[in-house]
């Protein structure tokens, strides 16, 4: 049996900039359709990695291998087709008079606007990702009149419609409020149910919070200024000594229903100020 290529796979990847390193030596690799997550401090490096990973930057030096395409053997522009990424306060907004109907339908499409015409299976395709995101009942409310939440739920279904191979979250839930933080993780977790009638995409969730993890992340990568700290499975990664050490803060970890919280002694407060 041929063992398949993994999803993403890094080697020895560094970033250059103004005689500083932003990344140096990462080395990771995620298997095809599972979900993984890049964790890490301010400034230690996750949106390079993300920008590297979606093929906008390319490294100062190293080996990046997207769902078995080597960097510089590949056409690129034809690799970003197969790879999605969805910021929830990205430089690029859709059009906010879409319908969330419409905005699902722009994934197939590329754009930020729909200006192509669109069949009724394309219809039923764009009906299906809002049942799956659990806006359904939003199908015909405007961009503009959507929560944050939504909003990103519907950018979520909009990135799936086209079937990535990749789909890449950076700080997903970032200004969201508790409901709404919970409500796009069901949205991401719901890819990995067993009930699910397709195959989820690989997802690699870039983000500062362990909390915001679904149950179903299998690989966690962690950056400490531009260097790996630790990588493997979530409970080899998300410890309190080790994320202790990559904040420079004492953290204790708690693992509730695989998910990852965690909290600072108030007693310990006064050494942080």
């Amino acid at each position: 049996m041929v063992t398949p290529h993994p999803a993403l796979e890094l080697h020895r990847v560094s970033v250059l900039r103004s005689d500083r390193w932003i990344l140096r030596d990462v080395e990771w690799s995620v298997p095809v359709g599972a979900c993984a997550a890049i964790l890490g401090p301010n400034g230690s490096g996750k949106s390079t990695l993300a920008r590297i990973i979606s093929g906008y930057l390319w490294p100062t030096s190293g080996e990046v291998s997207v769902e078995g395409h080597r960097f510089g053997e590949t056409d690129l522009n034809d690799l970003r087709r197969s790879i999605r990424l969805v910021q929830a306060a990205g430089p690029y907004d859709v059009d906010p008079e879409l319908t969330a109907h419409q905005v699902v339908l722009t994934g197939l499409f590329g754009t930020i606007g729909l200006f192509d015409p669109v069949t009724s299976e394309q219809e039923s395709r764009a009906d299906d990702w809002l049942k799956r995101v659990g806006l359904a009942h939003l199908r015909d409310q405007p961009y503009a009149k959507m929560s944050s939440g939504e909003r990103v739920r519907s950018l979520i279904a909009r990135a799936l419609i086209g079937r990535p191979q990749l789909l890449l979250l950076d700080e997903p839930t970032a200004g969201l409020d508790v409901l709404a933080r919970e409500q796009v993780l069901a949205a991401v977790g719901s890819m990995f149910d067993s009930s699910a009638a397709h195959d989820p995409p690989t997802v690699v969730m870039i983000t500062h919070h362990t909390e915001e993890l679904p149950a179903a992340t299998s690989h966690v990568l962690l950056l400490d200024e531009g260097r790996v700290a630790a990588s493997g499975a979530p409970g080899d990664v998300l410890r309190s000594d080790v994320l202790s050490a990559a904040y420079r803060c004492p953290l204790h970890v708690e693992n509730v229903a695989g998910r990852y919280y965690i909290r600072v002694d108030a007693a310990r407060w006064e050494g942080l100020s």
